[in-house]
């Protein structure tokens, strides 16, 4: 049985380009860059036993554009909003370890899964950051390779690249 739910968006334009913004009543449930893939949420919504409803969220209701505009303008350090975390159990334990890595900071892999307590499930962290709901938000972009290489982000490379140099100050052309 799949429980009905309601869920909002809102689409954000941002000095990184178009994100989609997906609230639902316990909080924010999803970003996405560029627009939304509505037949892919869905997917992955149902799932976890969800049957989504969509509704337009008006841009003044939410602060989580506010924190996100502020964010991306270099004023904004973290996020206080509420949060809907849709997850597997470990998929959440490895994205509540994301939320610890601080501003300007970044982490390897193999730091996150020492970090949880599963030293040697390099490759799950790997995949739960990948299948991060909440970009941006829950800091997946502050996960490099060991080695120090920039490795895969959803909002491509160039993207994280941006990101990393703006919370060192630094210009990327």
């Amino acid at each position: 049985m799949r429980v009905l739910t309601k869920f909002y968006v809102k689409e954000l334009t941002t000095p990184i380009g178009l994100l989609t913004v997906v609230m639902s009543e316990k909080g924010l449930a999803h970003v996405a860059f560029g627009a939304m893939n509505k037949v892919n949420l869905t997917a992955r919504l149902t799932r976890f036993g969800i049957k989504p409803e969509w509704y337009e969220l008006e841009e003044d209701e939410s602060l989580v554009c506010e924190q996100l505009t502020e964010y991306l303008n270099g004023e904004r350090h973290d996020f206080h909003v509420p949060i809907d975390l849709i997850g597997t159990p470990f998929q959440k334990k490895v994205w509540l370890a994301l939320r610890t890595i601080r501003y300007g900071e970044t982490k390897s892999y193999k730091e996150i899964a020492e970090m949880i307590g599963t030293p040697k499930a390099v490759r799950a962290v790997g995949g739960a950051n990948n299948k991060n709901p909440l970009p941006i938000v829950i800091p997946c972009h502050r996960v490099i390779g060991s080695n120090g290489a920039m490795v895969g982000y959803g909002g491509g490379l160039p993207t994280k690249e941006r990101l990393l140099a703006l919370e060192t100050n630094m210009k990327i052309s």
